[in-house]
C-alpha cells in the first residue's frame, strides 16, 4: 500500500488524498456530487491487478434524488454513454475500473472520478422535471393577477457576485424579489435553502435604498422535503410563502 500511496502522491497528490479504510485505499477526490458531498474512490489489489471502485455510492446517490424506483430510459442511456466513454464497467450498482499494475494509476483514478461526476450530474434531469412546472404555474398566476414581472432577474450582491432571482414583481405598491424553492429530494433541500439564504444576505443592502422592497422565499410544499430548520433559516432574511396557499402568496405581492 505504501507504494500506491507514493505513486498517487507523486502524480496527483496535490488534489487527491489517501487513507486506509476497511482494507481499501480510500482516495478522496476533488470532485463533488451536486449537493456538495465529496466523491470518494476505493482501491484494492486483487488477483494481480488493482480494482478501483466507488462502492456503489454514485448510483445510490442518484437514486436518492427521486421518489421513482426506476430511472427513465433517457437517464439510463446517459449513464451507459458515460460508462462507455470512460471505459467503466458496472456491477451490482458499483462503478468499477480494473487496472493492470503497469498501467497509469493516476489516469485511471481521474477517469473514474470524471465518470462518477458526470453520472451524478444526471440529477439535473430530475431537478428540471420537478422544477419547471411550478415556474410555469407561477408565471400563469402572475399574468392572471396582472402583476408585472421579470424572470431570472440578475442583481449584483454586496460580495460582487451576480445573484439570479426567479422573479422580480413590480405591482403599484411595492416590488418583490422571489426565490422559488422547488426540489424533489430531501438530500438537496438543505443545499437549496442554504443557497437562497446566501443570496438574500448578499442582497440585503438593497433594502436600505428601497424601503418598499420585499424578499420572498416561496416553498413548493407539495412534497415533504423541507424541514422546519430550512424555513426558520429563511425567515431570518425573507418573508415565507407556500405554493399550497396561492391566494396568500398573491396577496403578499399586492398588499
Amino acid at each position: 500500500m505504501s507504494t500506491v500511496y507514493q505513486e498517487i502522491a507523486k502524480t496527483i497528490g496535490e488534489l487527491f488524498t489517501c487513507s486506509t479504510v476497511n482494507g481499501f485505499i480510500r482516495i478522496r477526490t476533488p470532485y463533488l456530487y451536486p449537493d456538495g458531498d465529496v466523491i470518494d474512490l476505493f482501491l484494492k489489489e486483487k488477483d494481480g491487478q488493482y480494482v478501483l471502485t466507488d462502492l456503489g455510492e454514485t448510483l445510490r446517490w442518484l437514486h436518492m434524488q427521486t421518489r421513482s424506483p426506476k430511472r427513465s430510459e433517457k437517464q439510463e442511456t446517459l449513464i451507459q454513454d458515460t460508462l462507455l466513454t470512460h471505459g467503466i464497467e458496472r456491477s451490482r450498482g458499483m462503478l468499477i475500473l480494473r487496472i493492470q499494475k503497469e498501467e497509469n494509476l493516476a489516469s485511471a483514478i481521474t477517469r473514474l472520478s470524471q465518470a462518477a461526476f458526470r453520472i451524478s450530474d444526471i440529477w439535473f434531469t430530475f431537478k428540471t422535471r420537478a422544477f419547471k412546472p411550478i415556474i410555469e404555474d407561477i408565471v400563469e398566476l402572475l399574468k392572471e393577477a396582472q402583476i408585472p414581472f421579470e424572470q431570472d432577474k440578475k442583481i449584483t450582491g454586496s460580495s460582487g457576485r451576480s445573484r439570479k432571482l426567479d422573479f422580480y414583481t413590480q405591482p403599484p405598491r411595492h416590488n418583490s424579489l422571489i426565490n422559488v424553492l422547488s426540489i424533489g429530494s430531501k438530500t438537496v433541500a438543505n443545499n437549496r435553502a442554504d443557497n437562497v439564504f446566501s443570496a438574500w444576505s448578499d442582497l440585503s443592502y438593497l433594502k436600505q435604498s428601497e424601503s418598499n422592497l420585499r424578499f420572498i422565499s416561496l416553498f413548493d410544499n407539495r412534497l415533504d422535503v423541507w424541514s422546519s430548520e430550512n424555513i426558520r433559516l429563511l425567515q431570518e432574511v425573507s418573508d415565507i410563502a407556500y405554493w399550497s396557499r396561492r391566494e396568500e402568496f398573491k396577496e403578499m405581492l399586492v398588499s
